[in-house]
């Protein structure tokens, strides 16, 4: 019988395509990764791998392999959640990938809820980008993850993650009172020359923002790129940049800004995505309904 540990050190060379990658994913030194695989061939009596560049390729014999491993691990982790499912409190670990407006929002009174009804239960959370969560999700890294789509922006999709909507915020334009009067700011296009402070490149925040100020008719200006809100509202108020902010932004703090309406009041979607897998999980079922209520408590707050 193949060695499973060594099928999934195939089939993480799929997802990532270097050895060195997979070594720092699993923990693993490269030699040992490469020593692995080597005995996977040898057991198989086949090729496996081919040099490509500084990556790797799989050959179609690998490609078989890779394709009933994903079958036989997406078994195992039902077999899991079933298991847990039969404990009659929730328990484990719950590894949560999240982007750093909804951290701020949503997990500080989403981990005291956990902590105070499912002490058996631990949360680690890692701050990521929604893009690059989704796909860790996917690849095992985490086990669910806090995601965002944008209006008219579809988010990543992955055949094995399923999708939960947890709450929609306002997407608002941010100008500090000051420029309002010095500019007389009464819509995007008023911004028009000013600076802008936007999240970097290949983000759906830095898409749908560009794209907003080039349907108002110009090409914003970015002076400042960083993915931390917290800059942007600092940016904004300090009358050095304006930016898209949306409504999770201000969760537990005064707005200090002018917020403008944007034509057609767009909306972001935050949503929850997990493997269908592990879905049934009572660990996350739990965090996804701890989740939950936090969001419809900010909501009402802000009705």
């Amino acid at each position: 019988m193949l060695d499973l540990r060594r099928l999934r050190l195939l089939r993480e060379v799929k997802l990532r395509g270097t050895l060195a990658e997979v070594a720092e994913a699993l923990n693993y030194s490269p030699s040992a990764v490469s020593q692995q695989l080597a005995l996977l061939e040898k057991e198989v009596g086949v090729p496996l791998l081919r040099k490509s560049g500084r990556r790797v390729t799989l050959t179609p014999q690998a490609e078989i392999l890779v394709a009933h491993t994903s079958t036989v691990l997406e078994v195992l982790e039902q077999a899991e959640a079933e298991v847990t499912t039969s404990l009659e409190r929730p328990a484990g670990l719950v590894r949560l990938a999240v982007f750093q407006s909804a951290a701020l929002a949503l997990l500080p009174d989403a981990l005291t809820l956990v902590r105070s009804e499912y002490p058996e239960m631990r949360l680690e959370v890692t701050q990521q980008e929604p893009e690059a969560a989704l796909h860790a999700t996917w690849t095992r890294d985490f086990d669910l993850v806090i995601a965002e789509q944008y209006p008219g922006h579809a988010a990543p999709r992955h055949p094995e993650l399923d999708r939960v909507d947890l709450t929609t915020d306002p997407i608002r334009l941010g100008v500090s009172k000051k420029l309002v009067t010095e500019h007389n700011i009464k819509s995007l296009a008023d911004t028009a020359g000013l600076p802008w402070v936007m999240e970097p490149r290949g983000t759906a925040s830095r898409h749908w923002a560009e794209q907003a100020c080039r349907q108002a008719g110009f090409e914003p200006d970015v002076q400042f790129e960083t993915a931390d809100i917290q800059a942007h509202i600092r940016l904004v108020e300090s009358g050095n940049a304006v930016a898209l902010l949306t409504g999770l932004a201000w969760v537990g703090r005064p707005v200090t800004v002018e917020l403008i309406d944007l034509p057609g009041n767009p909306r972001r979607t935050v949503f929850t995505a997990a493997r269908r897998a592990s879905a049934k999980s009572p660990a996350i079922v739990v965090c996804r309904d701890v989740l939950a209520r936090t969001a419809e408590l900010i909501t009402s707050t802000e009705g």
